[in-house]
């Protein structure tokens, strides 16, 4: 097969790099914004909060699989440090699933979002120790999108319940290290492979909390199985652009693109859910669309770190 990119400038391959990252990067949030009003479908008619995470991650990961088994079986070999990575981060993640899913039956979904969101400071936290520069436009840019939700939201503060508020900043934690971690894993990693091995983990995890308190398949109705599915079909598409994006563009302007799930999920829910804007929600879009558009001034190529000489040389210190 011959490759067009020989004889490129290292400027231009940069570039192309950046604008398929960019282009991933909001793909993604297109399909995790279905995933609430889908969720909320589901929970409409009768399914159980752990039936939902089990049934839709047990999906994604079976539709990654037959897929790579079908067209892309390359996808499935790899070193056993990217499988092993691969499945932590995954496990991660899924655990973190089970206390996002909890902390919504305890708390607000407008609180849930102002909670959520810091998963970005805390990306930029993890980065900036790991020995990655962060930008002032992207300093920036974060802290347009905590403010664009905080108003999207209106807020979102009323009694809060501090046990759901624990559980949700657990979750965006766990989201938040899970992205840390697949930036190192992708240098040298295809996103498939990536993906597969997460989703597999991920699916293992919520399964098995979904066990110990089961909930009968036979009562879930035709509309719960529909929601379901939908949901692990979004769900594992989700991850494989998530981590495309991650691979061509970083961690940071990964998170920050996803920003556009949210506003993703409030029209949908305008035209599923009969919900509506008000004029205070509709500048608080303004404004995150405002952080999501000024990645285009970010013309850097994101430099990946090698996060495992990092913690190694951490360990040799003590």
């Amino acid at each position: 097969m011959r490759n067009f990119n020989v004889g490129q400038s290292p400027a231009v391959q940069g570039s192309r790099r950046w604008r398929q990252g960019v282009f991933w990067a909001l793909v993604s949030p297109l399909f995790m914004g279905t995933i609430p009003i889908l969720a909320k479908l589901a929970y409409a008619a009768g399914v159980d909060v752990f039936a939902v995470v089990a049934l839709r991650t047990i999906f994604a990961a079976f539709m990654l699989w037959t897929a790579v088994l079908l067209f892309k079986r390359e996808f499935i070999g790899s070193s056993s440090p990217a499988v092993i990575s691969s499945l932590a981060a995954g496990a991660i993640n899924g655990i973190g699933s089970l206390f996002y899913y909890a902390s919504l039956s305890r708390i607000d979904a407008s609180l849930g979002q102002l909670v959520n969101i810091t998963y970005l400071v805390f990306v930029t936290v993890l980065l900036r120790l790991a020995g990655q520069s962060i930008s002032l436009l992207t300093l920036l840019r974060t802290i347009l999108a905590i403010v664009g939700i905080y108003i999207l939201t209106q807020g979102g503060i009323g009694t809060p319940d501090w046990v759901g508020v624990g559980m949700m900043a657990i979750g965006a934690l766990t989201y938040a290290i899970q992205l840390v971690l697949s930036q190192r894993i992708l240098y040298d990693t295809p996103a498939p492979t990536m993906a597969l091995y997460a989703m597999t983990a991920m699916a293992a995890v919520v399964t098995i909390a979904w066990l110990i308190q089961p909930s009968p398949l036979t009562a879930i109705s035709t509309a719960g199985w529909t929601a379901v599915l939908l949901m692990g079909f979004t769900t594992g598409l989700s991850r494989l652009t998530l981590f495309l994006g991650v691979k061509h563009l970083g961690s940071i302007q990964t998170a920050l693109l996803g920003m556009l799930e949210v506003v993703v999920s409030i029209i949908l829910a305008m035209f599923f859910l009969n919900e509506r804007f008000t004029l205070v929600q509709w500048l608080g879009a303004l404004v995150l669309l405002v952080s999501i558009l000024l990645v285009r001034f970010e013309r850097n190529v994101p430099k990946f770190i090698d996060y495992w000489k990092f913690f190694w040389q951490l360990h040799l210190r003590r």
